[in-house]
């Protein structure tokens, strides 16, 4: 392992405690099946102000730089990463997406439903593996790499995964049974609002952290809903919207803590900073 990812993680893991020490994960209402989604969490801003400190040093590469420049000094910062297994991802979601009021269950991203962890498999009634960029996108597959890095992956229904499939992202559509409030319609999801800015964040991680440097596609987003398997996904002007409507809330910077110090040692960036979404794009 590289000196200086070292000297790094350890600056980070020291301010990150410190930072959680005083942060509260807001508790969400355990839900069923049927039941309305939770109501949006406020964003944390005072621990994000002190997330953005503890995280410093993690940066210290990307400060003061703008577009391109950006964008490639971000992608050096978040290439250096732990891969896990497809078959990992399955312990990595029930600590990542613990629901906070409920040890034994996950929260599924596009409902918001509390399910137990125990439930993950393929049936109907339980949760998978929802890759938000879809993995057809690029036709990455499950491969270790971007297949299976969990910055993209969320547990979600396994009936709601199916019905988003690999569609891109857009406004409107009709109702997703069990869906939260999530929209669909025959080219593009939307997600329940809660989460539209989760959505968006990450795929615009998946899009700095894959630039085609490492075997693997260049990913980017783009303003089509007709990408088919080419390494593009939109939209990029309603990503940004929701990335504005939605800001990360604790629930998404405590997830962001986890990967970073328990899995990948890597983080998604627009988390930490929400204003570098404008400044690439």
């Amino acid at each position: 392992m590289p000196a200086v990812r070292i000297r790094r993680r350890k600056a980070v893991a020291l301010a990150s405690a410190a930072v959680l020490a005083g942060l509260a994960v807001p508790a969400l209402t355990p839900a069923t099946a049927g039941a309305s989604a939770p109501a949006h969490e406020a964003p944390a801003a005072q621990a994000r102000v002190a997330g953005v400190a503890a995280y410093a040093d993690y940066y210290e590469g990307a400060e003061g730089k703008t577009g391109e420049a950006l964008k490639s000094a971000l992608h050096s910062i978040i290439s250096d990463q732990t891969k896990l297994s497809y078959s990992a991802v399955w312990d990595a979601l029930k600590e990542t997406d613990e629901d906070p009021s409920n040890s034994g269950n996950v929260i599924l991203l596009y409902s918001g439903v509390s399910r137990s962890k125990s439930l993950n498999g393929g049936d109907v009634g339980d949760w998978n593996r929802e890759h938000v960029w879809a993995k057809s996108h690029g036709d990455f597959g499950t491969s270790t790499g971007p297949g299976t890095d969990i910055h993209h992956l969320r547990p979600s229904d396994v009936q709601v995964n199916s019905i988003r499939g690999n569609k891109d992202f857009d406004n409107g559509g009709s109702a997703v049974t069990n869906g939260g409030g999530s929209l669909t319609d025959s080219d593009s999801f939307e997600p329940r609002d809660a989460v539209k800015g989760d959505v968006a964040r990450m795929i615009l991680y998946m899009a700095v952290r894959y630039e085609g440097t490492d075997g693997w596609p260049d990913l980017e987003p783009n303003n089509s809903v007709s990408n088919g398997s080419a390494p593009y996904i939109g939209k990029l002007s309603v990503l940004k919207e929701w990335h504005e409507q939605d800001p990360p809330d604790s629930f998404e910077q405590h997830r962001n803590d986890v990967i970073f110090e328990s899995y990948q040692h890597n983080r998604n960036p627009f988390i930490d900073h929400p204003e570098w979404v404008e400044a690439i794009w």
